[in-house]
Parts: C-alpha cells; structure tokens; sequence
C-alpha cells in the first residue's frame, strides 16, 4: 500500500490544438476485448451532474494545454498501474459548452500515450431516471464528439451509462438507433451497455442490429453484501454474460481500496474481497476487457490511487498493492 508511482510530468515541445491533432487510422484487425486493461477516470462528485462533468484533477478553468499536462501525467501513472485504458464520462454541458475545448486535452493526453479511451455519457444529477435527459442535447453531444474523434482509432463510445430507466426493448430500439445515426464510427468501437445498470448484456447481445459492437457490463459487490462465496460470485458474473464473452467489457467492478483489505488473502467473511477475487478470476477465464472503477476518483473509498501534487506536477499513489496484484492477474501480467 502507498507505493509512490512515478509520473512524467515534464511538459516540452508544442501541444497539437484539439483541431489539429492529427486522426489515427483504423487498424486492419479490432483488438480483442482482452485488450482493454483499464481504469476509469471520475469526478469526484461522481459523474452524475447537470454542470460540466470533471475528472479528478482538473478544473474546467483550465486552458487546453494545462489540461493536457495534468492528464499526460495522471494517465502516465495509470500506465504504471498497466493499464492502457481510459474510461471517462461526458455530458451535454461538457461538451456542447465551453469545456469541450479544454477537455479535450484529456482526451488527446490519454491516445497520445497509446491508451484506448472510452467516453461514455452520464445523465444529470438532478435526473437519474436511467434515461437520456434531453435528447436533442444529447444528439448535439454525440454529434460534436464524433466528429472530432470517430476517424481516432483508439477513442470508443458509449452511448449511455447505465440505461436502467428503459426496458429491454427500449434501449436496444434506442442503441440500434444511435448505431445506425453514426454510420461513420466503426461498430467495434462502440460499447452498448446491458440491460438496466449495464449488469446483463444478454438482450443486447441478442439484437442482430447491434451486431458487431462491444458490450459493457457492470457489477459490484454491494449488490449482495451477503455472499461470501468465490463461486457464487463467478457464477453470478457468468450469468450475466452468457455465451457473449468475446464482445464483453466489465468497465465498471470495483471494491474497498482504502480499507486494508487483503485481497490475495482468503475471503472469510468479506464479501468484497470474495468479489473482487471472482471479478479477476472471471476477467481471465473469459479474456474479458475490464475498466476498474475508479482508477482515480478524489474521495472514493473504492479508488485504487490517490492523487498527488499540485498544479501540473502531478503523482499517484497506489491505495491497495492486493487490489492492484489481482488486476494484474486479470490482465495476465
């Protein structure tokens, strides 16, 4: 615990402006979804907001380059981690106003240094119905964000986060159609959420409109404070796949970090630690993609690091080495 994680934080040479920055080709063969080892990157508010949504360390008074400095060396200490994925969250107010221009510096941080970068949109705070709050608003969003990044191979998108206001019906009718209105972004990197709180993908996968797009799912260990078996766990995971492993990426699991649990010890009667260890297990076993949540989030006991510094000299600092050891085991590394 508490391992210092250096990060680059030197901040030479000109920055592309977010117009110039030059589109990545599309590569011949779409990674696998065991390619995504990641972390997500969250508000500390968490990031369900009707104002601009901002990951921990920076602030939407930043300019372009400043953004980019911090993020160069926040995403530098998730590669230290042995990630190289990013999940971060959008909505209309980032986008459509005026801290897409900054923000994007994030963004262009994180494929700069070779990561995938999933942007994915949250409703406001001050909604939460598991719906899209505005949609002409939200069309506007995805609209400027695709253009500005369907030809960069290494951004994906995701249309909602957690659809649980729709039923199953619904929500595929309304990601076949999100599909289908962005013709220029190719179908692998798009991730569909599953049904409800993204914790079953089998509906989506089951739609042959969305054929060919990546899944995510969601799962964590509060939803059953009472199981402190492995394998009710793994089973639990398993179900909520179904035979749809290969489209599957789990970029929301996440557990107690800055509570001393042992994570490589035996479970007893911590659920948590019993989760965690099926989540990794499983994330192996299937060759899932993952995106731990969060990687940094200021405040969150289930953060796996905590932010360091000032201004854009920036550090992380590994809050559970366990919980780390066993993101590494399901990442094979």
């Amino acid at each position: 615990m508490g391992a210092l994680l250096a990060c680059v934080t030197a901040f030479g040479g000109a920055l592309a402006s977010p117009a110039a920055a030059s589109p990545a080709h599309r590569p011949a063969t779409p990674p696998p979804v065991s390619d995504f080892k990641g972390v997500n990157w969250a508000d500390p508010r968490d990031n369900y907001a009707h104002d601009a949504v901002v990951p921990s360390g920076l602030s939407t008074s930043d300019s372009y380059a400043t953004t980019y400095a911090k993020s160069k060396a926040i995403i530098g200490g998730f590669s230290k981690l042995g990630a190289n994925t990013v999940r971060l969250p959008v909505n209309p107010t980032s986008v459509n106003g005026p801290f897409w221009t900054s923000y994007r510096g994030a963004i262009d941080a994180a494929t700069a240094k070779g990561f995938k970068v999933i942007l994915g949109y949250w409703e406001a705070d001050n909604a939460k119905d598991g719906k899209i709050d505005d949609q002409a608003s939200w069309d506007r969003m995805w609209a400027r964000i695709t253009s500005a990044y369907a030809r960069n191979s290494k951004v994906y998108f995701e249309p909602m986060n957690e659809p649980f206001g729709y039923t199953a019906q619904e929500w595929t009718d309304i990601a076949a159609k999100w599909v289908s209105s962005h013709g220029n972004v190719p179908r692998d990197r798009i991730l569909i959420g599953g049904y409800k709180y993204s914790e079953d993908v089998k509906p989506v996968c089951a739609d042959p409109r969305l054929k060919g797009t990546r899944l995510a799912l969601h799962n964590y260990g509060f939803w059953h404070t009472d199981w402190t078996s492995v394998d009710q766990w793994k089973a639990d995971f398993k179900s909520r796949i179904g035979d749809c492993a290969s489209r599957t990426i789990l970029d929301e699991f996440g557990a107690s970090m800055t509570t001393g649990l042992d994570y490589n010890g035996p479970a007893g009667t911590s659920n948590e630690i019993a989760y965690i260890q099926a989540a990794t297990d499983t994330i192996r076993e299937l060759g899932l993609g993952s995106v731990y949540w969060p990687g940094l989030r200021n405040g969150d006991t289930y953060s796996l690091t905590t932010l360091q510094g000032t201004g854009t000299n920036l550090s992380l600092t590994v809050n559970n080495q366990s919980g780390l050891d066993r993101l590494h085991y399901a990442w094979k590394q």
